[in-house]
């Protein structure tokens, strides 16, 4: 029995330079108004204000995308979109490879993309980094992309199970 685990979060530093950057102005403004003479700030609401600013800004290091492949199926889960792992049985799937795509072009981006306005026709993606996915295609038509950076090891673990796809 073969099994695959992956973990991933948002720890590009394009990322972290480009939320850096965009608390600078907001935070600047806050101090400049709590250290004027006349403020009506009051001690409470600068904390809050700056705690608020840097909890939001935080919060994106919170999300984690983990994927498991075994010989039930494909398990994945997007915390805190989704709390608890969900499967898609080997039964389930008519079609599952690796592909490389565009995140910005065909998703909109990375996260929880896909299924509603956006590109409805090309189906739901889940990915944190990179342009390296496992496209699955289900019997009931839809489809999903699940991002990875282990390209080599799924691969090898899908040939593993391609017999469970019927």
């Amino acid at each position: 029995m073969k099994v695959f685990k992956e973990e991933q979060r948002f720890t590009q530093t394009w990322l972290i330079v480009l939320l850096a950057f965009s608390i600078i102005v907001p935070i600047a403004i806050i101090v400049k108004e709590y250290f004027k003479e006349n403020t009506k700030m009051t001690t409470n609401e600068f904390v809050l204000t700056l705690a608020g600013i840097l909890i939001s800004v935080l919060f994106i290091f919170l999300f984690k995308l983990t994927t498991r492949i075994d010989e039930k199926g494909i398990h994945y889960q997007f915390f805190p979109f989704h709390f608890s792992m969900r499967l898609i049985a080997w039964n389930e799937i008519s079609k599952a490879g690796i592909r490389t795509y565009f995140p910005i072009s065909e998703f909109g981006g990375w996260g929880l993309k896909g299924g509603f306005f956006f590109n409805k026709g090309r189906g739901k993606a889940i990915n944190v980094s990179g342009d390296i996915g496992i496209q699955l295609v289900l019997k009931n038509g839809e489809k999903l992309l699940i991002g990875t950076q282990k390209k080599e090891e799924v691969n090898r673990v899908l040939e593993t199970y391609k017999n469970k796809l019927t």
